[in-house]
């Protein structure tokens, strides 16, 4: 925790910071009696909850000597690829295209200007679906239609209203508890609450897979998607009588 104590007085500065997580300060607004102060602290909190949605990132990657053989290879096999992965996925969710790239392969060796030596052209797949029971069939059926690399796996929440309010009410609790141990250490009692903000985003929890455990398909891909984890950080500030 950090303290920041602040005081201005006709034109005079002082800042302390003290090792603690929240922050107490007060300035006089002029030069008589009339001043406020203040107790600000930032507290957190965190929800889980279950995901009611995935998104499979796939891509097929293809090698040849000119580029025109690369691409065609390509091109056949994102077909299949996305062609098995609609009859499998039905009418469960949707598919499409994302990135697509077409590069030369160079030789390089010392003291000698690189050599183009092949060509090696990508094409990426996304799939977005709320059927989770059929992600890892997904993934066997793209990797037997010619899908050679898995680039992610996440999954998320539709709607996680109820999950960023159960947050934020943890959050509030835990900024008044700090709020109130720093009031008690400094002596002060606490006063109305002056401005409270909250900054909450949801965080899903990613699923990589690399190249190796793409490619071994004598066995059913195993996926299962735990708990999304929903975050906030809420901000208040305190009058102290």
């Amino acid at each position: 925790m950090k303290l920041r104590l602040q005081a201005a007085v006709a034109g005079l500065a002082l800042s302390i910071i003290l090792p603690v997580s929240a922050s107490m300060a007060w300035a006089q607004t002029d030069a008589n009696t009339s001043s406020a102060r203040t107790i600000e602290v930032d507290g957190s909190g965190e929800t889980r909850t279950s995901p009611d949605t995935a998104d499979l990132d796939l891509a097929i990657d293809t090698q040849a000597k000119t580029a025109e053989e690369a691409a065609a290879r390509n091109a056949a096999l994102a077909t299949k690829v996305i062609d098995a992965l609609k009859t499998k996925l039905g009418d469960q969710g949707k598919i499409t295209t994302g990135g697509y790239s077409l590069d030369p392969q160079y030789d390089q060796r010392p003291s000698e200007n690189p050599r183009i030596i092949g060509y090696n052209a990508q094409n990426s797949v996304t799939v977005h679906t709320g059927a989770l029971d059929l992600v890892g069939a997904l993934i066997d059926t793209a990797i037997a239609a010619g899908a050679n690399r898995v680039n992610s796996l996440s999954f998320s929440v539709k709607d996680d209203t109820n999950a960023r309010t159960e947050a934020i009410a943890i959050a509030t609790r835990d900024a008044r508890v700090q709020a109130e141990a720093l009031a008690s250490a400094l002596n002060v009692k606490l006063g109305k609450v002056l401005k409270a903000t909250t900054v909450s985003q949801e965080r899903p929890i990613p699923i990589r897979m690399g190249r190796a455990m793409a490619m071994s398909a004598n066995v059913s891909t195993p996926v299962e998607p735990g708990e999304v984890t929903v975050p906030a950080t809420v901000s208040l500030t305190f009058e102290i009588e």
